[in-house]
């Protein structure tokens, strides 16, 4: 079976997000669409035993939950519906993703979120520490519809980890019939050298890092030749650059560059990008 897009949802304002970028997702594939919610699991017998009333009393929050996915949705066809009995939202959703072979899942941000901003929440947070499969994080309204920019963006550094966000963007640009939109961004003087004193030596260092950033993005485009592609070198705070790119449908960045393969960890970059970005980001597991 195809590979199932998955949306954990809840009840709050962000799971609208996160369903219709879920949709787009899973229409673009030609994918499933799973719509998830989690409740809690009945606990052994002893002190952090879970009532049983409450259990029950949770699983049927969960269906009202599903019921207001399905009516956001619209209930078309070929969409399935699952409760899952777990210790977390987290849990539950990455054990839900490894038994599905998912090609990614989908949550919103949380109900404190600035509007058009991705304030990622604790369910969010857990799943960026490990995931088996790209994780994508809707911002709190805001925005044009998924799709409607024409535009797949991806935060690229020529690293494993930068060629694998570009690898699954690529993926998305041709099912989708989208641009590509690579974008470097070369950090401000003062925080590219702080061990640097004089004008003349920070612009030789800054002309030089652009001139490897530039070709680094010459020939990744170039990796991709069966695409429309883009590229950009931009100049300021890394984060502020890229949480403002707003003329993309979703932002692909890599996981850090150490730990685990086959798994989403988060780095300085897209930790801070979970509180800033504009647009859906979406993380992608080490190569």
């Amino acid at each position: 079976m195809t590979a199932p897009v998955i949306v954990g949802t809840h009840h709050g304002a962000g799971t609208a997000d996160a369903l219709a970028l879920g949709r787009w997702l899973a229409e673009a594939r030609e994918a499933p669409l799973l719509v998830a919610v989690v409740h809690p699991a009945p606990s052994a017998i002893g002190s952090g035993r879970v009532d049983a009333e409450w259990v029950a009393d949770r699983y049927r929050a969960a269906e009202r939950v599903l019921a207001e996915a399905r009516s956001t949705l619209g209930d078309p066809p070929g969409v399935e519906y699952r409760i899952i009995a777990s210790s977390s939202a987290a849990h539950g959703l990455h054990d839900l993703a490894e038994q599905t072979g998912a090609a990614m899942l989908v949550v919103g941000s949380r109900a404190t979120a600035p509007a058009a901003r991705i304030l990622a929440g604790s369910t969010a947070e857990r799943l960026l520490a490990g995931s088996v499969c790209p994780v994508a994080v809707t911002p709190a309204g805001g925005g044009g519809a998924p799709g409607s920019a024409g535009r797949i963006g991806v935060a690229y550094v020529d690293t494993p980890d930068g060629r694998a966000a570009l690898d699954a963007a690529a993926v998305l640009a041709r099912q989708t019939k989208s641009e590509l939109r690579l974008v470097t961004v070369v950090a401000g003087g003062d925080s590219a050298l702080p061990f640097m004193i004089g004008d003349d030596a920070e612009r030789a260092f800054l002309d030089t890092a652009r001139e490897t950033y530039e070709r680094a993005l010459r020939h990744a485009a170039a990796t991709v030749p069966d695409l429309p592609t883009r590229w950009e070198v931009r100049s300021g705070d890394v984060v502020e650059e890229l949480a403002a790119l707003a003329e993309v449908d979703v932002l692909f960045c890599g996981s850090r560059g150490y730990g685990p393969a086959r798994r989403v960890l988060l780095g300085g970059v897209s930790t801070r990008l979970l509180r800033n970005a504009v647009r859906p980001l979406v993380v992608v597991p080490r190569a």
